[in-house]
């Protein structure tokens, strides 16, 4: 795949070392079939589990989901990002999101349950923390939610509030980020138990959809970017049966034209096919299918919607799907073998 100037479009794997991941890994992007050939690998960091490029697709910035958390900076030139510098403390434990929001690295810390604003340099290189915001609350179910634990992290669509989605609380956060400070704005509850750990935005700006990992469920939402606020309209589940084994969403992506939105559930190793209802801006499961492998923890479309890809951890491979236009349903193309895979980005 190519971009306008002839480009070979890269996708960026995030793995786990501590698991036998390789680190940060570069592929090139095949445009007639999504198909991925994996051209390097770099383990300079500790767990890079989760990856986000700049705008410009010059910089790649890394999460090291550790006890001791940091943020990386890589510079993006040819087939091997370089690393920028040394991996910037965040203030918090476990870090597993991160998005670039006002010219900082916000990232979701789901040890210590915070949110860290980490300031991008001129360079695109990382200074150090600026603010650390912790939640506070728990949640009923015994072992997951004795305390806050941050998991995901991005700016609205209007770009005017940093959105936290925290599964430990049962809640998402709204806050401004004003001269590298975070200030909570709203605090919006979901459903006690139902843990969330994602959320993804409708490309009309005014509907969010949260994927809840203690029930197979998602949460339909609507967004008022004006006041900041998120409101709760329904939930619905992404498997059109109580599963009998392990069941934990993980992953989360809408289509751009808005059609479709997909979700990886690992345990049942499934991505489900979801569309959204006009009448009150819910959802509804079509399909479900297999993910290509085991343990899906992450999902990615390019940019054009036509290929969605999936990082499968325990199987050790990202797979890849054509997507059909008419019905959202992915149809299996290949996988490359990337052990402890935790997530793709495509520039």
């Amino acid at each position: 795949m190519t971009d306008g100037d002839g480009r070979q479009r890269r996708a960026y794997i995030g793995s786990f070392t501590a698991a036998g991941g390789l680190g940060v890994l570069t592929a090139a992007v095949d445009g007639e079939t999504g198909a991925l050939t994996l051209l390097s690998a770099v383990d300079s960091v500790a767990d890079p589990s989760y990856l986000a490029l700049s705008p410009a697709g010059d910089m790649l910035y890394a999460v090291s989901e550790t006890t001791q958390g940091a943020v990386a900076a890589y510079r993006v030139k040819g087939d091997e990002p370089v690393l920028s510098g040394a991996p910037v403390p965040v203030g918090g434990s476990g870090p597993t999101h991160l998005s670039l929001f006002d010219g900082h690295v916000l990232t979701a810390n789901y040890g210590s349950g915070s949110v860290s604003a980490v300031p991008v340099r001129h360079d695109g290189g990382l200074g150090a923390v600026a603010d650390v915001l912790r939640h506070e609350g728990a949640g009923p179910h015994a072992q997951r939610q004795q305390g806050p634990h941050a998991h995901h992290v991005q700016p609205d669509p209007s770009r005017r509030w940093a959105v936290s989605v925290d599964l430990g609380t049962d809640s998402v956060r709204v806050c401004a980020l004003r001269d590298g400070t975070l200030a909570l704005h709203r605090e919006i509850a979901l459903r006690p138990g139902s843990g969330p750990r994602h959320l993804a935005f409708h490309p009309d700006g005014e509907r969010a959809y949260v994927l809840n990992e203690l029930s197979p469920t998602v949460t339909a939402c609507r967004w008022d970017a004006v006041r900041g606020a998120l409101r709760p309209v329904g939930e619905t589940a992404v498997l059109s049966d109580l599963p009998e084994g392990d069941a934990y969403p993980s992953g989360i992506v809408v289509s751009p034209d808005g059609r479709f939105v997909w979700t990886a559930t690992r345990g049942q190793d499934v991505v489900s096919v979801l569309v959204p209802t006009a009448a009150d801006a819910g959802l509804k499961l079509v399909a479900t299918v297999s993910c290509g492998g085991v343990w899906p923890r992450a999902l990615a479309l390019d940019p054009t919607g036509r290929f969605l890809y999936v990082a499968n951890e325990r199987s050790g491979n990202v797979a890849w799907f054509r997507v059909d236009p008419d019905t959202g349903l992915p149809q299996r193309g290949g996988s490359v073998k990337v052990p402890a895979a935790s997530c793709v980005v495509l520039d």
